[in-house]
């Protein structure tokens, strides 16, 4: 007994003396600078009334002794766009914040502006005073106005008359957005249109998308995360899906970041000075599809760049057409698929007439063996041709054709690195270099059709193959 209560005793005067400790822990004032996980916050781009994701930032105290930082603020106070919550209390002017030696803290950030225009830039600075000096993180984003286009059970989010989008306001689109039926959208030079996840676009039978950019003014069409690692990944929202007989017209547009790009039955589509990259099925899907493209560069697509099913009607002018990925390595990543058939919603397999498949003055390469593979069902029309074109060819049985069959294949190289200045994504340039073994191998009544480049630069004499001269 007596030993259980010596035990009982000694407990509480170990907890006592915790408890005493504790209390005479002294914060003096920092003697040297603080130190920070980073010096600028660079937010994703926001759109009007919309809050971004948090920011984090760590607060570091690199001193042997307990420290109080005298004053953490906003530079701009109640005024700033910002707001941030220190070591989790939220506001934007803290006193007397204590961090203990060797130790840090956090400081989170986020933003939910008011828009002061069709795109404006915001900042401001995180300070910190003490008697070691005057220190700051910067904070900085792109604040956009936006227009949103929002499905509900109540509102299926559909455009039931003309409409023309201009660049005045960022489209921002949650769920699907559908052009009804022998409706006609036009999207100016400049706008951008964002995809919120699992979000995506339709285009009923019968309706016309006009994508109307410009070299200096591109269109833009993504998923709604702007921070620069969103652009380098696929699914961040679904696709625009084009439904029988629908057509698309586009234009200095570039197309990322989704599951497919276009997703098109029965389409026909023409397609100039556009980028399509980095989904996670096709950049092209295409069923039974009319699609005439040049000056078209596509890359870091899973199963392949362009998908061609159930036949059509294609071709392609000066395209580079790369499928180098190091986020897809365990998908297909052709250049280009093409079968005449395919299999429709119903499971039932379909076969139809592949009646042109036209690749000229183009590049189609990858990291893969074969970056063209068509497959032949049955006996249907198959008529394809590459001419003067760059590809990466292994064998007939694996490709599907014969490199050397010249009635299909006409003065175009095999396996020949074509030099891409840099292909990986985040720095995406497939301009190709002095030495590519693709300058000067263009056809030059092909080059004709196509005089100037993808960025405009004329390309009637000593043609390069690609979407860039």
């Amino acid at each position: 007994m007596k030993f259980k209560l010596l035990l009982f005793c000694s407990f509480w005067m170990f907890v006592l003396a915790i408890s005493c400790n504790k209390d005479e822990i002294s914060f003096g004032a920092p003697s040297q600078e603080l130190s920070f996980s980073r010096d600028t916050v660079f937010c994703d781009t926001v759109y009007h009334q919309v809050r971004s994701e948090t920011y984090a930032v760590k607060v570091y105290n690199n001193e042997d002794k307990d420290i109080m930082i005298p004053r953490i603020n906003l530079e701009k106070g109640s005024a700033s766009l910002y707001r941030i919550n220190v070591d989790g209390k939220a506001g934007h002017d803290f006193t007397n914040v204590p961090l203990r030696k060797k130790d840090s803290l956090f400081i989170f950030v986020e933003i939910a502006p008011q828009a002061t225009g069709p795109e404006a830039i915001a900042e401001d600075r995180v300070i910190f005073t003490s008697p070691a000096g005057q220190q700051h993180v910067t904070l900085f984003s792109v604040v956009q106005d936006a227009e949103f286009f929002i499905q509900t059970p109540s509102n299926p989010n559909i455009l039931t008359s003309n409409t023309n989008w201009t660049n005045s306001k960022a489209k921002i689109i949650y769920g699907n957005l559908t052009v009804d039926q022998n409706i006609t959208l036009d999207v100016q030079a400049g706008t951008k249109v964002y995809f919120h996840k699992n979000s995506g676009m339709k285009i009923a039978a019968g309706a016309k998308l006009n994508l109307n950019g410009t070299q200096a003014d591109q269109i833009i069409m993504r998923g709604d995360r702007n921070d620069p690692y969103y652009d380098t990944i696929p699914r961040n929202w679904n696709s625009i899906k084009m439904e029988p007989a629908s057509i698309l017209n586009m234009n200095h547009t570039r197309l990322f970041g989704g599951t497919k790009g276009l997703d098109m039955k029965q389409t026909t589509a023409t397609i100039k000075n556009s980028f399509i990259h980095t989904f996670q099925e096709y950049g092209i899907y295409a069923v039974g599809s009319t699609v005439n493209a040049e000056n078209l560069v596509m890359n870091n697509c899973g199963e392949s760049a362009i998908g061609i099913l159930l036949g059509g009607n294609h071709t392609y002018k000066h395209a580079t057409i790369a499928n180098y990925s190091g986020t897809m390595s365990s998908r297909n990543r052709m250049g280009i698929f093409a079968t005449n058939e395919w299999k429709n919603e119903n499971g039932v397999i379909e076969i139809a007439a592949l009646q042109k498949l036209d690749i000229l003055n183009s590049i189609v390469y990858s990291d893969r063996d074969n970056s063209i593979n068509l497959e032949q069902a049955g006996t249907s029309q198959f008529e394809y041709l590459i001419q003067n074109s760059s590809i990466k060819y292994n064998n007939t049985s694996e490709a599907g054709y014969n490199f050397s069959d010249a009635i299909h294949v006409i003065q175009s190289v095999k396996n020949e690195d074509p030099k891409f200045i840099n292909y990986f994504t985040a720095q995406m340039n497939l301009r190709v270099k002095a030495d590519s073994p693709a300058r000067n191998k263009g056809s030059v009544l092909v080059a004709a059709t196509v005089p100037t480049d993808i960025v405009g630069v004329t390309r009637t004499t000593n043609p390069t193959l690609g979407a860039y001269q």
